[in-house]
């Protein structure tokens, strides 16, 4: 569980991160913020109808990078979870996302078999495996 809570705090505590998918042959990278803590899970949400989705459910297989005077790799496979207990998280941490999507228009990840190395660029680095 430390493992995974170092990992989110890094997340949160530099509240934009990005996500990189897999497009057929080529990679997306876009920019997200809304990621919760639940069940002693690192979660990410996706918008619905946007192409993150689509790519993930043909691959979900990605990439997360954040920087916070270090720089955040992590390596894992997103999970959907679609339980409302999830969403409701996400609400109650970000409650703007609500407001402006519903628990309807909020797709839920959490990372499994993930792989995180934070890293300082003199190149001294902690890896840590959930």
């Amino acid at each position: 569980m430390e493992a995974i809570q170092t990992v989110y705090d890094f997340m949160d505590d530099a509240k934009v991160f990005y996500l990189a998918t897999i497009d057929g042959d080529q990679p997306r990278v876009r920019p997200y913020g809304a990621t919760v803590l639940f069940e002693g899970k690192i979660y990410v949400m996706a918008m619905a109808g946007t192409n993150a989705p689509k790519q993930l459910a043909e691959n979900p297989k990605c990439e997360i990078c954040a920087f916070k005077g270090k720089t955040l790799r992590l390596t894992c496979t997103l999970v959907a979870d679609e339980r409302k207990e999830v969403k409701e998280a996400m609400a109650a941490k970000m409650p703007a996302l609500e407001k402006q999507l519903g628990l309807d228009g909020m797709l839920m990840y959490y990372a499994k078999d993930a792989t995180a190395t934070i890293s300082t660029m003199t190149g001294e680095c902690e890896t840590y495996t959930f």
